[in-house]
């Protein structure tokens, strides 16, 4: 997306609003069609995962990429009021082959007291063959007069790169659940003083088998109402933040399978006091035929009446008996003085947050109460 001047420079709040919006979308390269991908429909569910699956996001070291999975696809770019003109796809005019992807959700960000309207970017994607053809530029000028067109005139989304100017930056820390299989696949390495063995570190990874939270249990329908207000009330304390309806949180916390996992403890009145979720998204191994790493990523979490970092560590074991190999996690909201007991390690990504057009004072990680897919 483009980027405004530095920000301090400019007043908290938009930094322009565009005085005509373009009618008829922009044009694309010859050979190439806008498509829209209908996600409710199977066949095209399936061309979209197979683009993100061969051509999306890899490690620096080319060994993995994300594997989304089409029931995450599904979950991830169908909130209560989605745009299904902002699920924008490029095709082959030839062909009719999908080759390019990009996507917008929509939210209600506050950042520090201002709310305002956004998308989420996301799933920006174009066939590996096609990298010299400049698709990208022209996915992101669409998909800012689409919005533009939908009202809204601010984006939310995070890279890998830096850019100018990121309003927050959060680092990634990995806890091993499976310390053979991330060895074996080059996730993890052994230290190489001699002095740490597979086996102890088996050992000092281990985990007990069942949660130690009284009453934790899988978060129903039931309880979306009560976990809205709980959600809520946390994420005041945060600068960066999305205002979740109730419909929202059904949707987005609800557990569906090998996709999101929340669990809840209630009092006695069947009020949520504590909360924790994780999603699923493994990776394909590279360099290891038909190998899988299962990893879960922290979503959100809130403890009123236990520790966090006892949240935290039941949902290591939740997430390893459902055969996650590793546990990763940013270093946001309250997550990190937990992460040094419960033995996550600091990973080498770094992912930036980027405002499309809005301007606010920068923010250090545990101020950003944000997590997108």
């Amino acid at each position: 997306m483009p980027h405004g001047n530095h920000r301090e420079e400019l007043p908290e709040g938009p930094i322009h609003n565009p005085d005509d919006i373009r009618d008829t979308p922009y044009n694309m390269p010859s050979g190439f069609v806008w498509g829209l991908v209908n996600v409710h429909d199977d066949a095209q569910l399936q061309d979209l995962y197979k683009l993100l699956s061969h051509n999306y996001v890899e490690d620096d070291d080319a060994l993995f990429r994300f594997d989304y999975s089409p029931e995450f696809l599904l979950w991830a770019l169908t909130p209560p009021g989605y745009y299904p003109d902002m699920l924008l796809g490029v095709k082959s005019e030839k062909t009719g082959k999908l080759v390019a992807f990009i996507s917008g959700v929509p939210a209600m960000l506050q950042a520090y007291q201002k709310s305002v309207k956004v998308v989420e970017i996301n799933f920006l994607c174009v066939h590996k063959k096609l990298r010299s053809k400049r698709l990208a530029p022209v996915l992101i000028k669409e998909m800012t007069r689409r919005a533009n067109l939908a009202g809204i005139f601010q984006a939310v989304y995070t890279a890998g790169t830096v850019l100018p100017v990121p309003v927050s930056s959060a680092r990634y820390y990995h806890r091993s659940l499976h310390p053979k299989k991330l060895l074996k696949v080059g996730f993890s390495r052994l230290p190489p003083n001699g002095r740490m063995t597979v086996a102890r570190m088996c050992k000092i990874y281990a985990l007990p088998e069942q949660p130690v939270t009284p009453g934790l249990r899988p978060m129903t329908v039931d309880d979306v109402s009560s976990v809205q207000q709980l959600l809520t009330t946390y994420l005041q304390k945060f600068d960066l933040k999305v205002d979740y309806t109730t419909e929202e949180v059904q949707h987005w916390f609800v557990p569906r399978d090998k996709v999101i996992d929340s669990y809840v403890a209630c009092d006695n009145n069947g009020k949520v006091t504590d909360f924790v979720s994780f999603y699923h998204l493994p990776s394909s191994i590279l360099n290891h035929d038909q190998e899988t790493l299962y990893a879960a990523y922290s979503y959100y979490n809130v403890a009123t009446t236990v520790p966090l970092e006892q949240l935290y560590k039941d949902a290591l074991i939740l997430a390893k008996s459902q055969g996650s190999d590793v546990f990763n996690a940013l270093d946001l909201m309250d997550n990190r003085p937990t992460f040094e007991a419960l033995k996550f390690g600091i990973g080498d990504g770094t992912l930036q947050y980027y405002i499309y057009n809005w301007s606010c004072p920068e923010m250090k990680a545990p101020q950003v109460g944000l997590v997108l897919l």
